[in-house]
């Protein structure tokens, strides 16, 4: 615990897209928005880049929640690929469930390079829902599960569900 007191102050890693989101976090700092300094940034080319491992490795680090952004859905720099890291965080979830760690410790949020203040709200919104959590404790998780199924299972669902969702149920999932 760390923070004022002994209030709890989460560690969020969030993984950014390299052309919508990351450039909305550059945009809330350039118009010197505040947001809380508990999420460590991680830019990637695209979400659909980000491997369900990256996710369980973070949070088997120490982080207590992750934050996916990416462009909106239809507006991919690489086409459909934010439909692939829409289909990989609605298993992840699914899976994480199963061991029983909160789904509401990974978010996702579809930003563009221009919503700084979306990107800001977001941040904010999502350290204060990991602050109601509490802290993770992976080393509980594991030792109730075994030997690290989480990514075993991470690994297996990244191969499911080829389709590409419906673009209105993308844009839910963030709304």
């Amino acid at each position: 615990m760390s923070g004022k007191g002994n209030e709890f102050e989460p560690l969020i890693i969030g993984f950014t897209c390299n052309w919508c989101s990351y450039r909305a976090a550059d945009m809330a700092g350039m118009s010197r928005l505040k947001y809380p300094a508990n999420i460590r940034l991680i830019r990637l080319m695209c979400s659909g880049r980000l491997d369900p491992e990256f996710i369980l490795k973070a949070l088997a680090g120490g982080a207590d929640g992750v934050m996916i952004t990416g462009c909106h859905p239809g507006e991919c720099h690489y086409l459909e690929q934010n439909f692939k890291a829409y289909r990989r965080y609605r298993l992840l979830q699914r899976t994480l469930s199963q061991f029983g760690i909160e789904p509401g410790r990974v978010k996702l949020v579809w930003a563009s390079a221009a919503e700084g203040v979306r990107f800001a709200e977001e941040t904010a919104k999502m350290v204060e829902e990991i602050r109601k959590l509490g802290p993770l404790n992976w080393s509980e998780v594991v030792q109730a599960n075994g030997d690290h199924p989480l990514i075993v299972a991470a690994n297996e669902a990244t191969e499911v569900d080829t389709t590409v969702p419906d673009v209105a149920e993308a844009e839910e999932v963030a709304a």
